[in-house]
């Protein structure tokens, strides 16, 4: 009932605003456009395009600079729907609605983003600072996408040509949280039928600064020297270079990049044996030590088109190598005797992507496209530390989209896709000898050989109706998403997130259906938006804690139950006066599992409810270089109690956060400087998401940030 109550309220709030409110500026602070707005930069995504139904929101580069914090999805974070699950102060990963990990698609201009996605502690090999554009997709999106879209498409562009001979600019970036400092640069130029871009970033911080002087891993309490989680500095070097031509009825484009990331885990919860370590780790907040990991993303990719008559034809090629290493001080567990050097794991993972697609008008009306995709994964493993096997995965898709035109009011789209995935599994044993009774050791098997077929059959209805300021939304659709090799084979300890995770073998593939709405209604000074979801899935895979340990870790096995979610996003804003910029927006997920071990219960980490009431003033610009702007914000999270153990209820807790920014002229060239002060009141607060949350790791104290652009 209360979990009820928070949500009428929220609704309640909205709908009070909305009816003393005449007006909702597209740039009032941390506000986003809706997809009826075009965004200057870079062709639609096809699948959002020709499936209008669907809940979109995107958002600029001015927009990520004024909110611009330690990663991407950290700069995303507080977009209605979507959160950042916490990893450290340099990386996070996205959730969607509640939804995170393979079930969540990070897509890079057009091309789905293919790292370490499963576990808890991998963030994004993306360079933040070279994306011009971030669509989201909230929602199942399998049908334009395939496996993994089931919860939602982060959607990212970098893709704007340059204009003139030459171009260059350079931000500077630095935050006080966690002693970050970082540099972004990038030249271009266009001549004739032909572009370059090349783009670099450097970034650097050092431990992550909390608001406690402890923290609690099982019964002991960590004390923390000058409140920083010691050894979770970092260090990040990104590089990437495009060519492209562009002429009447081709053009193709060709993209290479290389991330590097290098960073510690907090050396306290990576075992306890660390209590015993050699190693100094408060001789400097900004080395890091063992443990720590070092991750290598090389992406190749290049994307086509040409028409020809009315048919536009459209293709991508991608090869992505994603080498992963966890390094810590060799340490016996169990029976395993102590290892040679210090790789515990190590993941070697290559992926081949190919798709192409055509689209077409048929008579005046009806919009088709359809295409066909196929995706080739490669993984092997290392290390003396298991829980990820070897395996190779193959999937093979194709799809069918038809949007049609009633009147300039009504657009209908629907769609149909099938999908074919094998997923073949090595066999892995122990390389030490384990005693079993009545019998010699013998070298354990962790993970048996194994091969999976799965197919699946997936569709989308629905619509959208624009009238005067309003504008309707609805889609019902069916998605899915195929198991993964550490679901169905996984069997080893995961110290990051303080368990030992085990998968199963006769798992099947999870399928979602969901009917997805929208309304918004807009004018020049006013703007109110409502997103309702109701989710059903028949098969959700998900890792039940259970009253078992194993090298004495909680065990945690990998099953599947009947799981029904409902929620919405809404907002609204309002221009008091010609200057002056007043927001509301809020979320809200209810989870239950309707059957297994956890029936009746939340699903893990689905995070609380959350609201935030925004203020902006907007400064002319005299030079026209663009507007200068103050913004304070104070958004207010709810608490949670429905959890799952091990979590820990999570309190509500409120913050307060101030921007400024301003654009301006300096010797011909355009400069820019954003400033943020977030947390502003040092509040202690817990995030239920975050990724050190079960060791009772408060989130970050007051912070402030700066970034200085110039454009040459």
């Amino acid at each position: 009932m209360r979990n009820i109550f928070v949500g009428i309220l929220l609704l309640f709030m909205l709908h009070s605003r909305a009816e003393t409110s005449d007006t909702i500026p597209p740039h009032a602070a941390r506000s986003v456009t809706l997809d009826e707005v075009v965004v200057v930069g870079g062709r639609e995504e096809a699948g959002s395009r020709l499936l209008p139904s669907l809940n979109v929101v995107r958002v600029g580069q001015d927009w990520m600079d004024e909110q611009r914090a330690g990663s991407l999805m950290q700069t995303l974070d507080g977009v209605p729907g979507v959160r950042a699950m916490h990893i450290g102060s340099g990386q996070s990963k996205p959730l969607i609605r509640g939804m995170g990990f393979n079930r969540v698609l990070v897509v890079e201009n057009g091309l789905r983003h293919e790292g370490q996605q499963w576990g808890d502690d991998h963030g994004l090999e993306i360079d933040q600072f070279a994306v011009d554009r971030v669509e989201i997709i909230k929602g199942p999106a399998a049908l334009f996408y395939g496996s993994d879209a089931i919860g939602g498409v982060v959607s990212l562009h970098s893709r704007v040509m340059p204009m003139k001979p030459f171009e260059a600019g350079v931000r500077l970036f630095a935050q006080t949280g966690n002693a970050s400092a970082g540099l972004s640069a990038r030249v271009g130029g266009r001549r004739g039928r032909h572009y370059y871009k090349v783009c670099f970033t450097v970034v650097d911080y050092a431990d992550y600064k909390v608001t406690t002087d402890s923290v609690r891993y099982y019964s002991y309490r960590i004390p923390l020297r000058k409140r920083r989680l010691r050894n979770t500095a970092g260090r990040e070097y990104d590089g990437s270079m495009a060519w492209g031509y562009t002429g009447e009825n081709f053009s193709t484009r060709v993209d290479a990049s290389l991330v590097h990331l290098e960073s510690g885990f907090f050396a306290d919860a990576h075992g306890l044996e660390v209590r015993l370590s050699d190693i100094d780790y408060d001789r400097s907040s900004r080395d890091v030590d063992l443990p720590c990991q070092r991750v290598n993303h090389v992406k190749l990719t290049n994307h086509s088109l040409w028409q020809t008559g009315d048919v536009r034809w459209e293709s991508r090629v991608a090869y992505q190598a994603n080498w992963r290493k966890e390094l810590s001080e060799a340490v016996s567990h169990g029976y395993m005797p102590l290892p040679p050097g210090n790789v515990e794991r190590s993941f070697r993972k290559q992926t081949l992507a190919a798709g192409i697609g055509l689209e077409v008008d048929v008579q005046e009306r009806h919009r088709l496209q359809a295409g066909l995709t196929a995706d080739f994964q490669h993984n092997r493993r290392g290390g003396w530390g298991f829980i990820l096997p070897a395996f190779e995965a193959l999937s093979l898709g194709g799809y069918l989209l038809d949007r049609y035109t009633l009147s300039d009011a009504l657009t209908l789209n629907a769609g149909i896709r099938v999908d074919r995935a094998s997923l073949h599994v090595h066999r892995y044993r122990d390389w030490f000898l384990t005693p079993v009774a009545d019998a010699d050791s013998v070298h354990k098997e962790r993970s048996p050989e194994g091969r999976w077929t799965f197919r699946s059959l997936t569709w989308s209805v629905g619509g959208r109706y624009v009238s005067g300021a309003w504008t309707w939304k609805v889609n019902v659709g069916k998605s899915f998403r195929v198991p993964q090799p550490q679901e169905v084979g996984a069997d080893g300890v995961n110290y990051h997130v303080f368990r030992y995770e085990k998968g199963m073998p006769d798992l099947q593939p999870e399928e979602s259906y969901q009917l997805d709405a929208g309304m918004a209604w807009r004018t020049e000074q006013a703007h109110l938006h409502l997103e309702p979801f109701v989710n059903y899935f028949p098969n959700y895979i998900y890792l039940l804690p259970t009253a078992g340990y194993t090298e004495g870790l909680q065990t945690y096995v990998h099953t599947q139950s009947r799981v029904f979610r409902w929620g919405f996003e809404a907002g609204a804003s309002y221009r008091v006066l010609p200057r002056l910029e007043v927001g509301v927006q809020g979320e809200y997920l209810y989870a239950v599992q309707l059957s297994g071990a956890g029936k009746g219960t939340a699903l893990p980490f689905s995070p609380p409810w959350r609201a935030g009431l925004e203020l902006k003033y907007v400064f002319p610009s005299a030079d026209g270089t663009g507007d200068g702007f103050v913004g304070c914000s104070y958004t207010l999270v709810g608490s949670r109690n429905r959890i799952v153990p091990p979590e820990l209820p999570t309190a509500g807790y409120g913050l307060v956060n101030v921007s400024a920014g301003k654009a301006f002229a300096w010797k011909g060239h355009r400069m820019s400087v954003h400033v943020q002060g977030l947390n502003l009141l040092g509040k202690r607060y817990y995030d239920a998401t975050s990724y050190y949350r079960l060791i009772d790791v408060p989130g970050p104290g007051r912070q402030f940030s700066v970034l200085l652009g110039m454009e040459l």
